[in-house]
């Protein structure tokens, strides 16, 4: 293999790849990218068997074929580089030197059989959607997930592909957010994808220019390719559980609060929650919302705000985090919180598709 390429732009390719890599890799080449010389075009895969990555970068290839080489090393080195080229030549199958300007290494990689084929997603249901479109349904649902739950179903997020509709849901027990939008796709499934390609496709859907992205899926497992950049990803087994059934149905009369005033003030009134049972109090009377917050160790923290509401006094706690992290997912700037009691779940809604629900904490009398 004999290639050269822009410094930048295989500095480009290896920002975008370089997450994919395991810190800890199962087997030693799971630690190693495969570099390919095909075509005008160098190709850089990585994969850590549950979420692969490959993408392609136009370059001058003078002699195709192929290397995986040490991914922490090999990117640390084109980073240092200054020279505004650089040429990755093959010496044997397991060797590779790097020119750069008056600069010249080598570095000892693995044989390119070693590293394990990328997943067939040939007969995988397909549909295309915008990508700004797709990084707002995956951010504002896949942030409710749990991270270290037994129930390894809810480490992830759900996709349900219903009736050319796809649904997003996640939920960590304490919260949940659901989105969905309309898609050209006739199929019918449920997937659950792990939050690490979730978090692989939002930071790869952060284009430039907007565009159709192509979503394929399978049984078995979801890839997502964005211009020269394609994403797959094994899907979570097991079933996730039915928790649409919990979410409230909206008010007749919902609570409009508006979204930025709601932050300041909770971010304000949450450093006086108590850190082993983090709650706020909020108190609906005609006119104004209380928010309150008392810890033994800290103190008390009141503060409060003009609301719409106009029923009997009501008082519910949510923990601030929780809540927090609901509002800084939603764009608009009033949201609709639909509770009924002290005891039942709440619902926040805006403008969009999206609903999300957050359970309540017990009052402290």
């Amino acid at each position: 293999m004999k290639v050269i390429i822009s410094r930048l732009e295989l500095v480009g390719l290896i920002g975008k790849i370089q997450s994919v890599v395991s810190a800890k890799p199962a087997i030693p080449i799971l630690a190693n990218v495969l570099i390919e010389a095909i075509d005008d075009e160098l190709i850089i895969s990585a994969t850590d068997l549950t979420v692969s990555m490959r993408l392609h970068a136009a370059a001058k290839v003078l002699e195709e074929g192929a290397i995986t080489l040490p991914a922490r090393r090999f990117f640390q080195l084109i980073r240092e580089l200054t020279a505004p080229q650089v040429e990755i030549h093959t010496q044997s199958p397991e060797l590779a030197t790097i020119h750069a300007g008056s600069s010249h290494f080598k570095i000892h990689g693995m044989h390119k059989t070693e590293f394990p084929a990328m997943p067939d997603l040939s007969e995988g249901m397909q549909f295309s959607i915008p990508c700004s479109e797709l990084k707002a349904l995956l951010s504002r649902s896949a942030f409710a997930a749990a991270r270290d739950d037994s129930r390894q179903a809810i480490n992830g997020l759900l996709l349900q592909s219903i009736d050319q509709t796809a649904l997003f849901v996640a939920t960590d027990g304490k919260r949940l957010a659901k989105i969905h939008t309309q898609v050209a796709s006739d199929q019918n499934g449920s997937y659950i994808i792990p939050l690490k390609a979730v978090e692989e496709m939002v930071r790869i859907l952060d284009v430039k220019e907007d565009g159709p992205c192509k979503v394929t899926l399978m049984p078995d497992k979801i890839g997502l390719e964005v211009q020269s950049t394609i994403l797959i990803s094994k899907l979570l087994s097991g079933q996730y559980p039915d928790v649409l059934r919990i979410i409230p149905k909206p008010s007749e009369q919902p609570i409009s609060l508006h979204r930025e005033e709601m932050i300041a003030l909770l971010r304000q009134v949450a450093l006086f929650a108590p850190e082993h049972n983090s709650s706020v109090r909020l108190s609906f009377t005609p006119g104004e919302l209380h928010l309150s917050a008392t810890s033994g160790e800290i103190g008390e923290g009141k503060v409060h705000m003009p609301v719409n509401y106009s029923g009997e006094k009501l008082d519910i706690a949510f923990n601030p985090a929780n809540l927090l992290d609901i509002l800084r997912h939603i764009q608009d700037e009033t949201v609709n919180l639909s509770v009924t009691n002290s005891y039942n779940p709440g619902l926040i809604t805006d403008s969009s598709t999206a609903e999300f629900v957050i359970m309540p904490m017990r009052l402290d009398v």
